[in-house]
């Protein structure tokens, strides 16, 4: 499975490359496909590239659900492990 994750473009560096925070970490991408791009923006990245820009709330939105998504699974590997959930 393929996916595309909003993160935002926190550092913009020599040539195409930036620093983006992708869920608390920070990964060097490459905005050759979104040179528009400035720090504090939201893009979708793709296996290294951010591909697009992505509005500010819709990516808010998006990052909620997979915060969700994530607290979900905890609390089922808990119900399964019989541990604590976090």
């Amino acid at each position: 499975m393929c996916l595309a994750l909003p993160a935002q473009v926190v550092e913009k560096r020599d040539g195409d490359e930036a620093i983006v925070n992708l869920g608390g970490v920070r990964k060097a991408v490459s905005l050759a496909l979104v040179p528009e791009a400035e720090i504090g923006d939201y893009v979708i990245v793709h296996v290294g590239h951010a591909i697009g820009l992505l509005d500010r709330d819709e990516a808010e939105k998006t990052l909620a659900l997979f915060a969700e998504l994530d607290a979900a699974q905890a609390a089922e590997a808990a119900l399964t492990t019989g541990g604590a959930a976090t």
